[in-house]
């Protein structure tokens, strides 16, 4: 008969300790094992693109500031996350506007998508952009955006916006101009940092908590060092050629928060599966092929964007050369001594 007592008043006791701001861990419904609610989703440029001329005909860069379509994981619906540590959104700048400066906590990167002539000014110095480029945009730095060309600009934004608001650290200002001045010539962070070298008295030799000193890293400069390891080394049987981006002054990711990664499936790519702990996105840049995210398989084509949630089993294939840059949260992973990652048989 105690038995019988012990479930009602189990609830009871739930009930009364309720109202005082309290739960019984033994009624926890919380996920005990690797993974999120997150679902693999891919977003086909091809779509988008439309998408993105007409809000560019609705709303100019003044009044959204930023003209931006965020992609949201379909599990994270009104959240703006693509996954639970990252956002990401597409944005386009017309020729001649600019996007006004301002700086904000969150640590931001541009992958150039499509067009020429447009620039970022980050911390003084503008930096034009092509498609392929990475660009970094560390927190809390002044930038603005600025489309010098005749054709639109559209870019990727990848930002560790959700990392930032689980501390409840956002912090956000805008620069009383819509431009900040310039103090650095165009191309002075590449020249000085960029070379596998840095100035003996630089003060860039950060610990892990800043961002990259270089500012841009060019396509053509990315695709010249896969295509040089690809002459010297095997292709890693889930990865194919796969490069990190690096913090010249620590060896380090570009971000403390954020890892960026390019990598070249050669023609006829079959790989075997892995999964990591990291949550990734990816954009395409050259070529066709297809993922396998945990149950599902995705085809994509240049310029696509697909997010490959934590923990799920991860698979491409190539029957066409391909090129994909991604970025994901490893470098935050790794710090906290989170990150963990297997093959899959």
């Amino acid at each position: 008969s105690l038995m019988q007592d012990f479930g009602p008043a189990l609830a009871a006791f739930s009930q009364e300790i309720s109202a005082q701001d309290l739960m019984p861990l033994w009624e926890r419904q919380a996920r005990l094992k690797p993974g999120s609610s997150c679902v693999p989703a891919l977003w086909q440029y091809q779509r988008m693109r439309p998408l993105l001329d007409k809000a560019a005909q609705l709303i100019t860069k003044k009044q959204a500031e930023r003209r931006v379509l965020v992609l949201e994981n379909p599990s994270l619906r009104g959240s703006t996350f693509i996954a639970n540590s990252l956002y990401c959104g597409l944005q386009i700048i017309l020729p001649g506007e600019v996007a006004p400066s301002h700086r904000h906590s969150p640590n931001a990167l541009r992958f150039i998508i499509e067009g020429e002539g447009a620039y970022t000014a980050v911390a003084g110095e503008r930096t034009m952009m092509s498609p392929g480029d990475f660009i970094v945009t560390p927190n809390w730095a002044w930038h603005d955006h600025g489309n010098l060309g005749n054709e639109p600009v559209v870019w990727m934004d990848g930002l560790d916006f959700a990392i930032v608001a689980l501390f409840g650290a956002m912090f956000r200002e805008d620069y009383p101009q819509d431009r900040h001045p310039l103090t650095r010539q165009d191309g002075d962070a590449l020249a000085r940092y960029g070379s596998g070298l840095l100035p003996v008295n630089t003060d860039a030799t950060p610990g892990q908590g800043s961002a990259t000193p270089v500012l841009r890293y060019p396509y053509d400069r990315t695709r010249q060092a896969l295509e040089q390891l690809s002459q010297r080394a095997d292709a890693d049987p889930a990865q194919g050629y796969k490069l990190r981006y690096v913090n010249p002054a620590n060896g380090g990711h570009p971000f403390p928060t954020m890892a960026a990664c390019m990598q070249w499936l050669p023609r006829g790519f079959d790989g075997k599966a892995m999964r990591s702990s990291e949550n990734a996105v990816y954009s395409v840049v050259e070529g066709c092929g297809s993922v396998v995210i945990g149950e599902q398989r995705f085809d994509f084509r240049a310029h696509d964007t697909f997010v490959v949630p934590s923990w799920e089993p991860c698979r491409f294939e190539a029957p066409e050369s391909c090129v994909l840059f991604s970025y994901s949260d490893r470098a935050a992973q790794q710090a906290l001594g989170l990150l963990r990652e297997e093959r899959v048989a």
